[in-house]
């Protein structure tokens, strides 16, 4: 194994508003901050496999506009390579996401740039990288380039991990090229009309998407675990106990480490392992990119 991982995804500008509660419609409240931070499920999920120390290509677009730039800086400054990063004309992803003070979130995402991202450079770059173990992306890039990058990974032979969200009607084309789908329980129970509210449901759920195609589906069920369900049968991973802050990118945590344990060889339970404390310990940190973990606070709480 190469310990390589290309990510194609979004990259985003996160504007994180704290505020006691969510405004009614119609109802002006007050917020308490307001931050800048660099974000996107691509860029979220790149970061928290190069943390976790794993040789990690980036593939998607900015804009150029200055945030475009400074997107590109935080990408260089995590070690991860940028060549596969497009700049298309406009502006760049931006999220506006509101945090109340019960650590739950809404967002709306503009996605700019990650809407002109294009399937055959894609393919094109993937082709050109020497040996990758992990080709992971998620939906908030163009589905056409979420095709190209499954059907791309499946040839040269990596292990292809995508991340459903948000939620839309992912085609089968994708859906079989798929080696590990990973949707949280909202977005499962969306995907199927299925209820997950307890484990055996949640298995049920896993099964009925993995007979659109994916080879392995894990739901991810916050501090409740996550499920899975592959070829050798199924089961549950309980959740590692932490004081959870702000959960904002635990799911991408969670994605990126589960990722970089695959990339390095690990079998399906150890990886699954290396997603749950990643995720968890994204939780006890604020914002997203700046709450991802490094390989030592997850090999140290993997090994409590």
């Amino acid at each position: 194994m190469h310990n390589r991982i290309a990510v194609v995804g979004s990259l985003n500008i996160d504007l994180v508003v704290e505020l006691d509660r969510m405004p009614n419609p119609g109802e002006t409240v007050f917020g308490s901050t307001l931050e800048r931070h660099p974000g996107g499920k691509g860029l979220n999920q790149a970061v928290a496999a190069a943390r976790l120390e794993s040789d990690v290509h980036m593939l998607g677009a900015v804009g150029d506009d200055g945030s475009g730039d400074w997107l590109l800086d935080v990408v260089r400054r995590e070690g991860i390579h940028s060549a596969g990063i497009a700049k298309a004309p406009g502006t760049s992803g931006t999220a506006v996401i509101e945090v109340d003070s019960n650590s739950e979130n809404r967002i709306i995402v503009i996605p700019g740039a990650n809407a002109m991202v294009n399937p055959t450079a894609v393919s094109d770059h993937l082709r050109s990288l020497d040996a990758v173990d992990v080709v992971l992306t998620q939906g908030e890039v163009p589905i056409d380039v979420m095709v190209a990058a499954a059907e791309t990974g499946k040839k040269i032979g990596a292990q292809v991990v995508v991340n459903p969200a948000p939620v839309m009607d992912y085609p089968k084309e994708l859906l079989k090229n798929v080696d590990v789908l990973v949707p949280n329980e909202h977005e499962a129970k969306e995907l199927t009309g299925l209820s997950v509210d307890n484990m055996v449901d949640a298995v049920e759920a896993a099964q009925a998407l993995q007979e659109r195609g994916p080879t392995c589906v894990i739901i991810t069920r916050g501090d409740k675990g996550a499920v899975w369900t592959s070829p050798e049968g199924s089961g549950q991973t309980a959740a590692f106990k932490v004081s959870a802050v702000d959960t904002v990118a635990a799911g991408d945590a969670f994605c990126g480490g589960l990722s970089a344990g695959l990339a390095r060889g690990l079998g399906m339970a150890e990886a699954l392992r290396w997603g749950s404390a990643a995720g968890a310990l994204a939780a006890t940190g604020r914002g997203a990119v700046p709450s991802l973990p490094s390989l030592a606070k997850v090999t140290d709480l993997l090994e409590r």
